[in-house]
């Protein structure tokens, strides 16, 4: 165990850094995870997350930075926090010509998890998969191979789950049952640091963080990372919005317009300034205004549209 670590975070990393080339592509960022929290880490694709998280677990070198992994230091201990991390990348990385149970076998005897025949059958009770343990991985859809990466991260007992976009192309209904494990296994003190994309798994997030271009814009509550923004929020809902958008992109105050079908959200930093243009511009136009809280997603694509000039040249 690291001298320096702060026993009440399960990660705790200060300034990482790491280049590929002559990308910066984490730049100077520093995190905190708290026992038994869940923490959202979002940004667009090619932001940084993965390198970030595959720093935090030691499965990747920072050219500089500094921190701690469940107490281990993240440059020296890499095989201590291996051993004691739950990692489930973007990708199932499993073998498709084995059962659910032949694959948490494996697993468990890469761990040399002790009495390994009677965990896997408890990871396969807790995760609902006994009915289909004799089925191939090949078989499963998106939602179960999903279930059974769970299973099989969870199978060493755990203290910290990374999760890198676990989600990805999986049901609405798979989804919810999946953060309806995540949050089981917080409430029992596990501590969980997710990447994703879905605006409704990052509210049921106990923190966030938000990184774009390698740099960490925002970190906090799901109320803190809004307030950060100071943007102000009008809900404009009706028929044919799209050259009443094209219209309101061009107004003072206007900062942002982001159409949900019938529903357009404009948002800006002036709250009298926007309200007036708001007012002035619809006006006359057979639809509805109303101010609303600003939400979640409008500030996600206020962040990111103002950082993709960090790196010009990237697609």
């Amino acid at each position: 165990m690291s001298a320096s670590a702060n026993p009440d975070f399960a990660i705790d990393v200060k300034d990482l850094n790491k280049h590929f080339g002559d990308k910066h592509v984490v730049n100077n960022v520093s995190m905190r995870v708290r026992k038994g929290e869940i923490f959202g880490f979002l940004g667009p694709n090619g932001s940084g997350k993965t390198t970030t998280i595959r720093m935090m677990c030691g499965l990747l070198k920072p050219d500089s930075g500094s921190g701690t992994c469940l107490g281990y230091d993240i440059r020296r201990d890499s095989a201590d926090i291996k051993r004691n991390v739950g990692y489930m990348t973007q990708r199932f990385s499993f073998w498709d010509d084995l059962t659910i149970r032949e694959n948490l076998d494996f697993v468990a005897r890469m761990y040399q998890v002790p009495g390994r025949r009677d965990v896997v059958q408890k990871s396969l009770e807790d995760l609902g998969l006994v009915g289909r343990a004799g089925q191939l991985a090949g078989e499963l859809s998106g939602g179960w191979k999903q279930r059974m990466a769970l299973a099989a991260c969870m199978l060493h007992n755990p203290m910290l789950l990374l999760l890198d976009e676990p989600t990805a192309g999986v049901d609405p209904k798979a989804r919810c049952d999946f953060w309806d494990e995540l949050q089981g296994l917080a409430a029992r003190g596990v501590s969980v640091l997710v990447s994703t994309h879905y605006m409704d798994e990052a509210v049921r997030c106990h923190k966030l963080a938000y990184i774009a271009y390698g740099k960490l814009l925002a970190q906090g509550s799901a109320a803190e990372v809004v307030a950060s923004q100071h943007l102000s929020s009008w809900a404009i809902i009706g028929e044919k919005l799209v050259q009443l958008q094209e219209t309101l992109r061009q107004q003072p105050g206007v900062e942002q317009t982001v159409s949900f079908g019938t529903v357009l959200h404009v948002s800006g930093t002036d709250a009298d300034l926007l309200q007036r243009t708001v007012a002035a511009t619809v006006a006359h136009q057979g639809v509805r205004a109303q101010k609303i809280d600003t939400g979640l997603e409008d500030v996600f694509i206020y962040m990111m549209s103002r950082s993709a000039d960090n790196f010009g040249d990237r697609p």
